[in-house]
Parts: structure tokens; C-alpha cells; sequence
């Protein structure tokens, strides 16, 4: 009995680790994905007042990854890059106006863009997760996801100007 108690005692020791391993792997495949920042970002549509309705293309080797990491890139892409008008939709500038702050700030934007990080609070799915056939292109050995969300700019302009990050649209130039 002891034996039997012994065995399922390491194989259930073993397996959780084996499972957290393969959990801790895909999560890391993520996060190089998402360091890269390629990614492209572009209007959709006029959201409610200090929302932006964008379509973010994410890539990587699995569509779930560029899925989860369409959310990633919306925010920074809304901080860092600004957004491509579309279809009659103006485009955005970004909200960092110095190019070289996420370096300045570079661990401030590593907490923020970590998984569940702080970046989740400004950005939410559009379309209840559904995304259309035509959003997702197998491109070589990768894949090219559009994902529809909605970024709260005027909280996260908020936020990141109470960090120090950004300064004050009312501070001046």
C-alpha cells in the first residue's frame, strides 16, 4: 500500500511539472513573439468617447498565441506606434511622443506588458473573441491573425501620465 501511495505520490509530481513545463514553454514562445512587437494596427471604427476600435494583426507559429497577443500589441501599439486610419476612419497618433521612452522606461514597460499585466485594464475584445475567416492568413511557416478590440486611450493616457511616463496633455509643450 505504501508502494502504490509512493508511486502515485511521484507520478502525480511528475506530471504537474511535465504540465507546467509545456504551460511555461508556450507562455515563453509568447512573450518572444510579443518582444519583437511585429505587429500591424489599424482603425476599425469610432469607439465611444476615449475608446479607439482597432484591428490588431499579431503573427506567430500557433493562431491562439497571435490571438492572446493581438491584446499586447494593441495597447502598445496605441502607446508606441499610433493607429493607421482605414475605410474612412482617421488614424491616431501615438501617446509617447519620445521615441526612445520604452528604453528610458524600460522596466515600468516590462511589468506593465506582462502577462496579466497592467495593459489588460485598457484593452477588451469587440466581437465576444469571434474572429473572421478572412482575419486569419497562414503566411509561410506563421500565422497572421486580425483580432478586433477596443483600447480605453483616455484611461490608459491616464494612467501613464500619473506614472511619469507621458506628460500631461494640459502641462504645454
Amino acid at each position: 500500500m505504501k508502494k502504490q501511495f509512493k508511486f502515485l505520490l511521484i507520478f502525480s509530481v511528475i506530471t504537474s511539472l511535465f504540465s507546467s513545463n509545456i504551460f511555461a514553454q508556450a507562455s515563453k514562445k509568447a512573450d518572444i513573439d510579443t518582444r519583437e512587437w511585429r505587429y500591424e494596427i489599424e482603425a476599425v471604427n469610432t469607439g465611444v468617447t476615449g475608446t479607439y476600435l482597432v484591428k490588431a494583426w499579431s503573427y506567430s507559429k500557433k493562431p491562439d498565441v497571435a490571438i492572446e497577443q493581438a491584446k499586447k500589441n494593441a495597447v502598445h501599439g496605441v502607446i508606441f506606434k499610433g493607429i493607421t486610419g482605414h475605410s474612412g476612419v482617421s488614424g491616431q497618433g501615438p501617446l509617447a511622443t519620445n521615441p526612445n521612452i520604452e528604453q528610458e522606461k524600460k522596466d515600468f514597460f516590462d511589468a506593465f506588458f506582462a502577462d496579466g499585466g497592467k495593459y489588460m485594464k485598457f484593452v477588451s475584445s469587440s466581437n465576444d473573441g469571434a474572429i473572421e475567416a478572412e482575419d486569419i492568413m497562414k503566411i509561410g511557416k506563421e500565422y497572421k491573425v486580425g483580432v478586433i478590440l477596443s483600447v480605453n486611450a483616455a484611461l490608459l493616457r491616464k494612467d501613464l501620465e500619473s506614472a511619469g511616463i507621458i506628460k500631461s496633455l494640459s502641462s504645454g509643450f
